[in-house]
């Protein structure tokens, strides 16, 4: 009964501190809690791999710094996954701020593709305001909307961009967002253009996108720090990519936390009901 009481009465940084414990030590020594794979995730990994060498992949970066911890990770994994297939890629955002993300998501990914080139391999578009307007001017001609990549290179010079004209020659694109923007790609990329769009979302975004997973509108979607643990398993099993798993490693911090949680209340209730029958 004393336990229980000092349990009651415990000092509240105590908790802080087990709660920093349950996260850090995953990141230190990754525990590998098993994931299953859910058919959405599922979709966009087959849609991609089933993808033939030298097709297009669009992925949008339709993001902020805000939700980098959820986001970033399935954009790695995901390009890692076209590059290793020798799929091109064309990276664009509907946020300004995102651009500066797909930048830093594609030096990440070249240290482990180096041989990848700038138009060759890969295109790196810069920012142009308009939000769903961008999307219309990409259905259209892609060349109109964006003259010259990030760096200043004029697409027609480039030779993976010379082909590509509109969604027409663009196998898949993917828009990773935190808000609403998934949706924007729903109305205009697939319904209006027929382009064939998946999602990246955070995960209290998910449960909006399912009725466009039903309608298969969306042929796919990524919730999460969840969704991208399953695309980074999927990569790894089939793969054989041995990169940092940084999803499942937060999953593993996350899982802790949860079960640290769920004993913390199991015990408060014992005590709380033990201390009541006590009183009476």
């Amino acid at each position: 009964m004393n336990l229980l009481n000092k349990f009651m009465n415990m000092d509240r940084r105590w908790i802080y501190l087990i709660t920093a414990i349950c996260v850090i030590i995953p990141f230190l020594i990754p525990i590998g809690l098993p994931t299953y794979t859910t058919p959405p995730a599922r979709n966009i990994y087959e849609k991609i791999d089933n993808t033939s060498d030298g097709q297009v992949v669009l992925l949008s970066f339709d993001y902020d710094a805000a939700v980098l911890p959820e986001l970033y990770p399935m954009t790695i994994t995901i390009l890692n996954h076209c590059f290793n297939r020798n799929i091109k890629v064309i990276l664009m955002s509907l946020y300004m701020q995102g651009i500066g993300i797909a930048q830093v998501a594609l030096e990440d990914v070249k240290r482990e593709f180096p041989e990848k080139k700038e138009g060759i391999d890969y295109t790196l578009l810069p920012y142009v305001p308009g939000g769903a307007l961008v999307i219309l001017g990409i259905g259209e001609d892609i060349h109109k909307t964006f003259p010259t990549d990030y760096y200043g290179t004029l697409i027609d010079s480039l030779p993976m961009m010379r082909e590509i004209r509109n969604f027409d020659q663009i196998s898949l694109a993917i828009s990773f967002s935190g808000g609403g923007v998934s949706r924007t790609w729903v109305t205009y990329a697939n319904q209006r253009y027929g382009a064939n769009v998946a999602a990246g979302v955070t995960a209290v975004m998910a449960a909006e996108n399912y009725p466009y997973l039903q309608t298969k509108q969306l042929i796919g979607m990524l919730g999460g720090l969840k969704g991208a643990a399953e695309y980074e398993n999927l990569v790894e099993k089939n793969l054989k990519l041995k990169t940092r798993k940084a999803a499942c490693i937060g999953m593993d911090a996350q899982s802790a936390v949860h079960i640290m949680m769920i004993v913390f209340i199991v015990l408060a209730n014992i005590a709380y009901f033990a201390g009541r029958r006590r009183k009476k």
